[in-house]
């Protein structure tokens, strides 16, 4: 457990898309300053940090220049290089720490962990062949979805196989690069719990919200979620069984399926998660404050809803309907400050509040 930063102290954020920049604006409000650390100029975090380092990760120097300018380190995504924390965890700390991110970046690695947790997690088998790809199809069966087992996102990296013949077309389509095969799940509905833990190992989880996508990509999260309340408790007690298990520091979102059986963990995110969005108007302290609260070794704060809330994305070109959007005096408005409104490409979001919790 590391000391509890003072204001003014220095917050480094690896990543600069609008995850970082929430993540800044939160500690800017805790009086912290932030250091945003991305390969790509003029990112959306740098209109809000104190600081900025564009540089490639395989970039030592630049590592360690920006590693020594601040007090504890943080992240907005999990595809770190792990060169990269091979050198910043020599001299500061680095939250969540990097089994959280080992266990997240490869799907096979991640369903392991979480089976050998007891929880339930979809049919899989690992696929580095097309031996393999074939054993998988005969085992997992068909419908289910062939994915890369890193660097998927937002409905990349992935492949449907309505039949066991669209199996090596799928595996084509997907450059041949080592995948799982995941069986088809029959789910009502997906939610998603944003939980957080201390450096002391405190535990605070906000309530599950209910996930729609389109095309791939998170189109809105409700709340509340439907849910009885032995689901909502599991939902919240198996987030809590991860986040113990793995020593975790700071906000994760755990994606589940409803299943009839029982609730199904899709996968985790360790770090905070665009279905957390509606904690900024939905609660007093939301999910972007309690990371920072988490990282800086400040207690966590009240995860309590008092708003019942629906968060939705921009994408592309739905960002030109702000004007219309701010008239409504029930919605929240968050900007990322992107230049180009490319289709596909998460501008924003707005929380509209639909009342206050019963």
């Amino acid at each position: 457990m590391t000391k509890a930063l003072q204001q003014g102290a220095t917050i480094g954020i690896l990543g600069g898309g609008q995850l970082g920049r929430m993540l800044s604006v939160a500690a800017s409000r805790l009086g912290f300053k932030t250091h945003i650390f991305e390969p790509g100029a003029n990112p959306p975090a740098g209109h809000v940090a104190d600081a900025v380092t564009t540089a490639p990760y395989s970039d030592h120097d630049a590592l360690t220049a920006f590693a020594n300018s601040v007090d504890v380190i943080t992240f907005e995504f999990e595809n770190i290089p792990t060169q990269a924390l091979d050198v910043l965890e020599k001299l500061r700390p680095v939250l969540p720490a990097r089994n959280a991110l080992a266990t997240s970046q490869d799907r096979i690695v991640e369903k392991e962990f979480l089976s050998g947790l007891g929880l339930n997690v979809a049919p899989f088998a690992n696929v580095e062949t097309a031996e393999d790809l074939s054993t998988a199809v005969a085992t997992v069966g068909t419908p289910s979805i062939l994915k890369t087992r890193r660097f998927g996102y937002d409905g990349k990296g992935q492949a449907r196989l309505k039949t066991n013949d669209d199996a090596q077309a799928a595996w084509d389509a997907l450059g041949n690069t080592p995948c799982v095969l995941e069986g088809f799940i029959d789910f009502s509905h997906e939610v998603s719990v944003i939980g957080a833990r201390s450096q002391s190992g405190e535990v605070v989880c906000y309530d599950p919200g209910e996930n729609v996508h389109r095309d791939g990509i998170l189109h809105t999260t409700t709340l509340p979620a439907t849910l009885n309340v032995s689901q909502r408790m599991d939902a919240v007690l198996l987030t809590g069984k991860v986040l113990n298990a793995l020593d975790y520091v700071g906000v994760m979102g755990v994606e589940l399926f409803v299943t009839p059986a029982g609730l199904i963990v899709n996968e985790i995110a360790p770090r905070v998660h665009n279905s957390g969005h509606w904690t900024q108007n939905g609660c007093v302290i939301d999910q972007f404050e309690q990371h920072i609260r988490a990282v800086a070794g400040w207690p966590l704060g009240d995860g309590t809803r008092h708003s019942n809330v629906v968060m939705t994305n921009l994408i592309g070109d739905e960002v030109l309907d702000v004007v219309k959007l701010s008239s409504d005096a029930n919605i929240g408005l968050h900007l990322y400050g992107k230049a180009d409104a490319k289709p596909g490409r998460k501008m924003g979001h707005v929380n509209k509040i639909t009342g206050p919790v019963n």
